[in-house]
């Protein structure tokens, strides 16, 4: 499933991919017209309409119009899901799952996928299952280079997770209190005991 599925414009599909990208960001008009590769009417007659409907601020500096997506978006938490799984690190996992091994559940840190800045011991990704773990190091390795930062992942055997869960043990408690996007699997599995 791709975002074009639930969006018509690709204007808008674009632009909701690089909002997300770096959620933090403000974009002046022509920096998402780089980031977008369209044609600036385009860009503006749809940053009009996101505007309209709630999803962006803009704020003019100098002589020049910023825009950044607005965290209190209804939608924000929904589309910052939609957009790990179809964009990405959550992509290439999905799109590559069957050399990946048996994964029963990846799930994204709300800090990854929103980039908020990580306590050096928070857990970005967590995968579960019988993984072929140098495929998994390839794709995280090429999101690193994207990101050019490092991406904290912890791989368990389902065993391993069951026994841990059982035991509640603090490490994998503190990763399971935290916000989360899934990847693969269903939330409420993950967490049940």
């Amino acid at each position: 499933m791709e975002l074009k599925d639930l969006f018509i414009s690709k204007v808008r599909i674009k632009l909701l991919e690089t909002f997300f990208s770096e959620p933090t960001e403000i974009y002046h008009v022509r920096e998402l017209v780089r980031r977008t590769n369209e044609e600036i009417n385009a860009v503006r007659r749809e940053l009009a309409h996101m505007e309209a409907s709630g999803m962006v601020k803009k704020e003019p500096r100098a002589n020049r119009l910023y825009y950044w997506f607005r965290k209190d978006y209804l939608f924000f938490d929904e589309l910052c899901s939609l957009i790990a799984k179809t964009t990405g690190l959550g992509r290439e996992l999905l799109k590559n799952r069957a050399k990946l091994g048996k994964i029963s559940f990846v799930m994204f840190s709300g800090k990854f996928v929103k980039r908020i800045p990580r306590k050096e011991e928070d857990i970005d990704i967590l995968i579960i299952g019988n993984v072929v773990l140098p495929e998994v190091a390839a794709l995280v390795h090429q999101e690193q280079s994207k990101r050019s930062e490092e991406i904290n992942y912890t791989v368990m055997t389902d065993e391993e997770f069951d026994l841990r869960k059982r035991r509640r043990d603090p490490f994998l408690e503190g990763i399971l209190q935290s916000s989360r996007i899934m990847i693969i699997g269903e939330e409420e599995d993950l967490v049940r005991l």
